[in-house]
């Protein structure tokens, strides 16, 4: 089972009630985008532990020297004769062979009592579970730490929910970014230096098996000029300099989604087969990606009202799929709604609306409902806006309350 955290103070609350149980228990395993946190996160534990902590990067530029890695367990196993300690492992996808050294090390701790606690983070899910499944079943807790919500943001940065679905909407939710809102030259340095280009440059291209790396690029490029929009294969590839097959082009999507950056999602189908053949909708897992691709910037609300509204759907089925609910897209000719939400959240049938609109245009949100009867229709509307679809019988949320607090109360 996997936990998904979008808070990082749930995070590291349930991380240290996990390090007050019995020493040693199973790996924690921390995965989750670049920037949200999970160094932070390590570090605050490593204070909160003192001299019972060891902290080591796979990034430090002595992590590749012969028994740099043996020194610290060795360190960690000398602290613990004189009580539990705890070894933080930051970065550990750029660990050869790291589900094995783990199994090795844990086991050895296990049938020796040695009252060590063990918490791995890594910032790409492939590299970090590729092996893990196995070589370390049963010996691991894995959680996701995802990226921050409006609410996340409002309570780190002292915001008002309105201020932070805003700013989530045009510069993402990247809390290192936030600062730099007010310079967009540092802002998009940022954005494209601390996350992009690790993200793609080393995270991935280092996996192995990416033999068209300038492909991948141009994926991520096209995807993330496409917020919230349906792209066959067919297209995408028609819109790339370096043409791939389109096994290759859908490959690259589903390394991309496990690099937090971009989710292709299915429409929805009772049918496997239907799913699988159907175009994806592109969604970018944190707007940021969005406004540092696009030349422009952030989209100005006043100014851009139609680059603003994709933005804003991006987002809101962005917030979706990063609190783990199920989003796909329904399109039956010539009727379509924005997104399909199933999970913890309930069954809805959404329709993304920020400019004013009228009862025609929620035809492909009934008609949907009609033969999904299960489903609870929502508009997510322009603040303001909210008393348009009530009169067609269909509740309604501005999009401002629903990137803060998701759907109303079923």
């Amino acid at each position: 089972m996997v936990e998904l955290l979008n808070d990082f103070n749930q995070c590291r609350e349930l991380l240290l009630k996990r390090l007050r149980e019995p020493a040693p228990g199973r790996i924690q395993l921390l995965t989750g985008p670049r920037q949200v946190g999970k160094t932070t996160l390590l570090l605050e534990i490593a204070g909160r532990f003192g001299d019972a902590a060891i902290y080591a990067a796979g990034d430090e530029p002595d992590a590749a020297l012969p028994g740099f890695w043996e020194r610290r367990w060795a360190d960690a196993e000398a602290r613990a004769q004189r009580g539990t300690a705890v070894l933080l492992l930051d970065e550990i996808h750029q660990l050869s062979d790291l589900a094995k050294r783990l199994k090795g090390h844990w086991d050895r701790l296990r049938r020796r009592h040695v009252p060590i606690h063990i918490v791995a983070t890594g910032s790409s899910a492939l590299r970090v579970t590729t092996g893990s499944r196995e070589s370390l079943a049963g010996r691991f807790e894995r959680m996701v730490l995802g990226h921050w919500s409006a609410a996340s943001l409002a309570g780190a940065f002292q915001l008002s929910a309105r201020e932070a679905a805003l700013s989530l909407v045009r510069f993402g939710s990247y809390p290192g970014s936030v600062a730099l809102n007010g310079d967009a030259a540092r802002w998009r340095t940022y954005i494209r230096d601390a996350i992009i280009e690790p993200a793609i440059g080393r995270d991935l291209l280092a996996l192995g098996g990416i033999r068209r790396p300038a492909l991948l690029r141009q994926v991520f490029a096209v995807a993330a000029g496409s917020p919230a929009q349906i792209v066959s294969l067919q297209k995408l590839q028609g819109q790339l300099q370096d043409r791939g097959a389109l096994e290759t082009v859908a490959h690259y999507l589903a390394l991309l989604q496990d690099a937090y950056l971009v989710a292709p999602l299915e429409r929805f189908s009772t049918r496997a087969h239907r799913r699988r053949a159907a175009p994806p909708k592109l969604v970018t897992l944190n707007n940021a990606l969005l406004s540092a691709m696009h030349p422009d910037g952030p989209p100005d609300p006043a100014r851009e009202a139609e680059r603003f509204g994709f933005w804003v759907e991006n987002a809101c089925l962005a917030f979706g799929v990063n609190q783990g609910q199920r989003v796909t897209y329904w399109r039956e000719e010539p009727l379509e709604i924005g997104a399909v939400f199933e999970g913890s959240w309930g069954e809805w049938a959404i329709e993304v609306k920020t400019g004013r609109f009228d009862a025609q245009s929620l035809k492909g949100l009934l008609e949907f409902c009609r033969r999904n009867p299960k489903f609870t229709p929502l508009v997510i509307s322009a603040p303001d806006d909210e008393e348009i679809a009530p009169r067609h019988g269909i509740r309604a949320v501005s999009w401002e309350d629903f990137l803060v607090s998701g759907p109303p109360p079923r």
